[in-house]
């Protein structure tokens, strides 16, 4: 007789996952947190184990790495008009089982997400669907389904619907994680209901939303998890709740907020190949041989005196780039020198590159993705900016402290939640401004150089800041929290 408890079977839904496919954040999130989930030594007092697989579309970008994956299933899914043939391959990732569905609607645009909004719309409807109605084909039986932004959405709002009828979804829950609520799947809207999605009647939800993906996932999740305890907090207001704050505040006895993690293995500066000098905390005299590197490389004057400062990011309004251009040239009296290494929107490049014409000396504007750059940045630099208006988790700041070089950010989301701010520096990890304005980034940044000249404080907020925990293990644990709830009821 087997005594071995009952596994608790997860089924992690994204449009993206590393190290198959990654185009942002939701890629190294997807490619890290179930991996930490499966590795959990007895999350649960009763020592039910986590069993939690990946379900991804079969992209091509995949397909490249994948050349022949085995077959999983085949079905037909039966929609309003006809019947899709589905395809689910299955694969691995060290010990994480991948599931990988290939249909009709995957395939017309090579790239994760398509430029057509539209061919998007129908992508992930269709793979939401499919990943659904695939677990009715497997031998294994998923008790969870844990969906991922916009694009995953459509699955938990099916299952509502089926469990009113279907037997084999009666006792499947579900967990929806919101990376970023702006990002509804408006675009979706079509495709959801030309799929058979009925439109929503939840009288609290706006007419407007009524038959958007995320939305609609939000209505229907039993569990809703925001990517940082601040950010659950910010949308649930107006400033940050894109129009469905007052929906998502009846839900609010339903939502939580669990930090994202960082895998610490790739991000050490011990350990990373790829800059000039390693060091760790006790080591911390050898970051300095990475900040000469990169002024010598990009013919700043190699001055140990003045801080440099680094902003790694996407060209993006929500990243508060305009903040930080302008916000230097409010404190161009001070000593500093930065570095700015991005892409995105043209004028925000433009604006950069502006910077660097008024400030040559002393700025270099990079329009560019360079990860090998990205990382010697983090280990060379001395403070790193990032002024986002808004900001659900971020990575960035965890990496720079990480690498010894000190956040200097908005008070906002996982910013808040991950960097303190010590008017005595006492306790500091890094330097916080409330405001999204360039005064008020300007003011907080000559706190920073106000700081930099004392070395014996500003290497206690280094190592403070290079000893914070942000695994994937810790976070993991609290996702494992609300699994357990959910098949506890």
């Amino acid at each position: 007789m087997n005594d071995e408890p009952k596994s608790l079977n997860i089924l992690f839904m994204a449009s993206e996952a590393a190290p198959l496919v990654k185009v942002g954040g939701l890629g190294d999130v997807a490619g890290s947190l179930p991996l930490a989930l499966r590795r959990l030594k007895k999350p649960d007092m009763s020592g039910r184990p986590l069993d939690v697989r990946l379900v991804l579309p079969f992209h091509n970008a995949i397909k490249d790495k994948i050349p022949n994956p085995q077959v999983a299933a085949e079905f037909k899914l039966v929609v309003p008009h006809g019947e899709m043939l589905v395809v689910v391959y299955l694969t691995h990732v060290a010990d994480l089982p991948v599931y990988l569905i290939d249909g009709p609607p995957i395939a017309p645009d090579n790239r994760v997400y398509a430029a057509d909004p539209l061919l998007d719309g129908e992508k992930y409807v269709f793979f939401s669907l499919a990943a659904l109605e695939m677990t009715r084909c497997l031998i294994w039986k998923a008790d969870i389904i844990h969906a991922n932004d916009w694009h995953t959405s459509a699955a938990l709002y099916a299952l509502a619907q089926k469990r009113k009828h279907d037997p084999a979804f009666q006792t499947m829950h579900s967990l929806l994680s919101v990376h970023n609520l702006p990002f509804m799947g408006k675009d979706a809207e079509l495709a959801a209901a030309s799929y058979g999605l009925p439109r929503s009647r939840e009288k609290n939800l706006p007419t407007w939303a009524r038959q958007f993906p995320l939305p609609l996932g939000l209505q229907s999740a039993d569990l809703i998890n925001a990517v940082s305890p601040g950010y659950a907090k910010e949308i649930l207001t107006p400033e940050f709740g894109c129009g469905l704050q007052d929906f998502l505040n009846t839900r609010q006895g339903a939502l939580s907020g669990i930090l994202n993690g960082l895998d610490q293995a790739d991000w050490d500066p011990a350990t990373d190949t790829t800059i000039v000098s390693r060091y760790d905390h006790t080591q911390l005299a050898l970051k300095h041989a990475n900040k000469t590197a990169l002024q010598t490389e990009f013919e700043l004057p190699v001055n140990p005196e003045v801080p440099l400062l680094v902003m790694v990011t996407r060209m993006d309004q929500q990243k508060g780039v305009d903040i930080a251009v302008d916000g230097l040239r409010l404190a161009a009296d001070l000593d500093w020198q930065a570095i700015i290494l991005g892409t995105g929107d043209p004028l925000l490049e433009t604006r950069c590159r502006s910077l660097e014409s008024e400030f040559p000396d002393r700025v270099r504007a990079l329009i560019r993705f360079d990860i090998g750059l990205s990382r010697r940045m983090y280990a060379g630099g001395d403070v790193l900016l990032m002024p986002s208006r808004y900001e659900p988790c971020g990575l960035a700041q965890m990496i720079a402290m990480r690498y010894g070089t000190v956040p200097l950010a908005r008070a906002t989301g996982g910013l808040r939640d991950t960097i303190d701010d010590d008017p005595t520096l006492a306790s500091s990890t890094g330097f916080l401004f409330e405001d999204a304005r360039p005064e008020a980034f300007a003011e907080t940044l000559r706190r920073a150089i106000y700081a930099y000249p004392d070395r014996e404080i500003w290497s206690e907020i280094q190592v403070r800041g290079m000893k914070q925990d942000f695994s994937w293990e810790k976070s993991a644990l609290e996702y494992a929290k609300l699994y357990y709830k959910l098949a506890g009821r």
